[in-house]
């Protein structure tokens, strides 16, 4: 079991080829001992965006802070707000932006990429 002060954790830039003014923490990860799942804080700073990106394993997502917009495979945008959550299947395209003029602020829950990769 693992208890942590999500306060403590450090931001660190994301670095991924296209994304800008992007920041993410791990909040519950491998050295908590949860080998299987992760779950990740994004801070999308005020016309930031992640890059629109796909990857092999589902993920949740969670609004915590203020609102953005989450771009679908088909390139349509749909204004999210805290409270909201979204379900982002394996292999599909998606994108957060934040044209908005305060920081946005969410939760990804993903599988362990480095347990689930193939081969």
């Amino acid at each position: 079991m693992s208890i942590n002060n999500d306060a403590t954790r450090p931001f660190q830039d994301v670095r991924m080829e296209g994304a800008h003014q992007v920041k993410m923490k791990i909040l519950i990860g491998i050295p908590d001992g949860s080998s299987n799942i992760i779950m990740r804080h994004f801070e999308v700073s005020p016309e930031g965006h992640t890059p629109r990106h796909q990857h092999d394993y589902e993920h949740v997502v969670k609004i915590e802070k203020n609102k953005g917009i989450f771009v679908d495979a088909l390139g349509t945008e749909h204004e999210v707000t805290e409270g909201m959550s979204l379900y982002v299947e394996p292999n599909t395209d998606h994108q957060f932006r934040n044209p908005y003029d305060k920081p946005f602020e969410f939760l990804c829950i993903i599988p362990n990429p480095e347990k689930n990769r193939c081969c």
